[in-house]
């Protein structure tokens, strides 16, 4: 919860005192009505955001399925240039001219 010196710091500077000082006040009464949310949930929300997996074994993923990833993506790779090479000997569906 902010204090409302945190609160006026944010304001831009070209306020009077009073306004200030009013919006200061409805920040307060608006945190103080609507409090944030549970810290658990707003872990949830950064892992969710951050795109880190939580996983039972208390890690990412592990080194056996990183290589595997790894090798699908090289094998989608080399299948997609091969497809490519082909179009341009002339072969295949994606042939050129």
């Amino acid at each position: 919860m902010q204090t409302p010196d945190e609160i006026r710091r944010d304001l831009p500077a070209d306020l009077t005192r009073a306004e200030s000082e009013e919006l200061a006040a409805l920040a307060m009464r608006l945190q103080a009505l609507h409090p944030g949310p549970a810290p658990s949930f707003r872990d949830e929300l950064r892992r969710k955001l951050l795109g880190v997996r939580r996983s039972k074994r208390g890690g990412g993923r592990t080194p056996s399925a990183v290589r595997a990833l790894a090798g699908t993506y090289a094998a989608a790779g080399t299948l997609l240039l091969a497809i490519v090479a082909a179009g341009l000997a002339g072969l295949g569906p994606f042939a050129a001219g």
